[in-house]
């Protein structure tokens, strides 16, 4: 999506980047894991057609993606000001990536909006990170100063999880989602939003990316 191509959201334990081609090799790489595949539901590519995946996702306006890195290395003086360079962010670590697809037109009575978060590292598991970057890129897409195609309205966020991943089904549940529907047939579990949650989501400071 075009609306974050320069976005950049911090948070003292994760960052939120716009996917560049810069993430394209490690990301190939994580997708060489069947484990990956089958959680994210994705067939495996070949380097160039992830190359030309990435440069496809850049620009639909129904796909807002961004890279999750580690944000406890990044230097306190690199965080200051509204500006970021991408050579200040390389030195991170890649953990994952976190996902919105907009499905059908805002106007439409089935418009939703399906969240997708994958930690893609094994040591950056458990750590509360997956929690944290969902909250920051739900805060981001609902919030009425972001760009267009956003802000999405909350009550059409939906989430579709594998119906064994008891961890994702409860950190969805933490962040305000209900469970609306099971499907036996695709051993999975729709939720939706309804505010359930018991504190607002937290929002990250929003910054540019010097490109």
């Amino acid at each position: 999506m075009r609306a974050n191509e320069k976005t950049v959201i911090v948070h003292p334990d994760v960052i939120l980047v716009p996917y560049r081609t810069e993430h394209v090799a490690k990301y190939h790489e994580w997708m060489t894991s069947a484990e990956l595949r089958e959680l994210t539901a994705s067939e495996p590519l070949t380097l160039e057609e992830e190359y030309e995946m990435q440069r496809k996702w850049q620009t639909d306006e129904d796909k807002l993606t961004f890279i999750l890195l580690d944000g406890q290395p990044f230097a306190s003086a690199s965080a200051e000001g509204d500006v970021v360079s991408p050579e200040s962010l390389r030195s991170l670590p890649m953990i994952g990536d976190v996902n919105l697809f907009l499905k059908g037109a805002p106007a439409d009575e089935d418009f939703e909006v399906e969240a997708e978060i994958m930690i893609a590292e094994p040591a950056y598991r458990r750590r509360g990170i997956a929690h944290t970057a969902l909250q920051l890129m739900l805060s981001y897409a609902s919030d009425p100063a972001s760009p267009s195609p956003l802000p999405v309205p909350r009550d059409r966020l939906v989430a579709r999880i594998g119906d064994k991943n008891e961890p994702s089904i409860r950190l969805f549940e933490k962040l305000g989602f209900v469970v609306t529907k099971r499907v036996a047939v695709f051993e999975e579990v729709e939720l939706r939003y309804a505010g359930t949650n018991r504190t607002p989501w937290i929002g990250g400071t929003i910054k540019t990316l010097d490109v």
